[in-house]
């Protein structure tokens, strides 16, 4: 099948960012995926908060592994770095290429045969290590490209297109990355892009590693009455546990008030905004082991649990842990990184 291109022209009035750049500059290809695909829905959003948070293109790297979800690279950010890795794969190229260039924003892709199968030990490794990426697999609890066999996320006793019944237990990556120590870990739906497009946004602002697991509805494969990541399904068991946004950096606004009660606070901007504090048995985003039993509570109901479920905002990422310099590896000049012999037998000398 043959797509025409995007047409290079468009209309002179689209809104622009403060870098002076309209939302199209932030697209990609034409998408090649099925008509309805979940996963164009996940691209458009990305496109959305990179476009709002006034990220210029070339300083963005895009890297995928091998699925339907590792093609959408192509369809947003064409003109962003991109590197397309092998199956299971793109957790180690993306940390390789972070440590050469730390100034750089990472955004990983992956969908859950990429990264709940053959790539899962790679997933492990890029949370616990704390590698400074946005971390999107794109769940829709089936093998797309090879005609919709059960992936390991597909729940225990969800039905196939075919009408076979899944007899294994689902991995949560959700609750391994809790596990593995992520510092952002968040799920959302692809259908609810009010949800997802902050969540977005805030996993590109946080320092450390951000995971985001998107039930994305295969309309191909997985999209059936018996299916557990349909969009009938996820729509009828979504537990929606935050209302998200994300506020760019300015002075502090500060306001002290009793849970249960209700604040006008005056914003940046002149508007009013009526907070209401939630008492002290309400939902805590920054304790990990209460996310943890949330998450199980509610799987145990048969309810999706969506927004952000964990947040550690003093959390730091590989970099911090191995001292690296803070001039990106590759600026590096030939005398700063071969020292010389003295050098190299003072190290030897101090690992004896």
């Amino acid at each position: 099948m043959t797509f025409l291109p995007k047409p290079k022209l468009h209309h002179p009035d689209l809104a622009e960012n403060a870098l002076g750049y309209t939302r199209r500059d932030y697209e990609g290809a034409i998408s090649t995926l099925c008509a309805g695909c979940g996963h164009d829905s996940i691209s458009a959003a990305i496109v959305r908060a990179c476009f709002e948070l006034d990220l210029p293109p070339h300083r963005i790297a895009k890297l995928s592994g091998i699925g339907c979800s590792s093609k959408t690279p192509t369809y947003f950010l064409g003109n962003s770095h991109g590197f397309n890795s092998v199956h299971g794969r793109m957790p180690s190229v993306l940390t390789g290429a972070n440590l050469a260039n730390r100034d750089l924003v990472y955004l990983g892709v992956s969908g859950d045969g990429d990264s709940a199968s053959i790539g899962l030990g790679q997933f492990a490794h890029a949370m616990r290590r704390g590698v400074n990426m946005t971390y999107i697999v794109m769940n829709n609890g089936v093998y797309g490209l090879t005609k919709g066999q059960f992936s390991a996320t597909s729940d225990k006793g969800a039905k196939s297109k075919s009408g076979a019944i899944n007899r294994d237990e689902a991995i949560d990556l959700v609750g391994l990355a809790l596990q593995l120590g992520a510092s952002f870990v968040a799920r959302s739906f692809s259908g609810d892009k009010a949800q997802l497009v902050p969540l977005i946004k805030a996993a590109l602002s946080h320092q450390g590693p951000a995971f985001i697991d998107c039930i994305s509805p295969c309309i191909t494969f997985n999209n059936h009455q018996g299916s557990t990541k349909s969009f009938d399904y996820v729509r009828a068991h979504n537990e929606s546990i935050n209302f998200l946004d994300l506020i760019p950096a300015r002075e502090e606004i500060t306001v002290a008030f009793e849970p249960g009660t209700v604040e006008t606070v005056r914003q940046h901007d002149g508007s009013l905004l009526k907070l209401r504090k939630l008492d002290d048995t309400d939902y805590n985003p920054r304790d990990r082991l209460a996310a943890m039993s949330f998450l199980a509570k509610h799987r145990d109901a048969g309810e999706i649990v969506t927004g952000l479920l964990y947040i550690d905002p003093e959390e730091t990422d590989l970099h911090d842990q191995l001292g690296t310099t803070a001039t990106p590896l590759n600026s590096l000049t030939e005398a700063e990184l071969c020292p010389g012999a003295a050098v190299l037998a003072k190290l030897n000398a101090a690992l004896r």
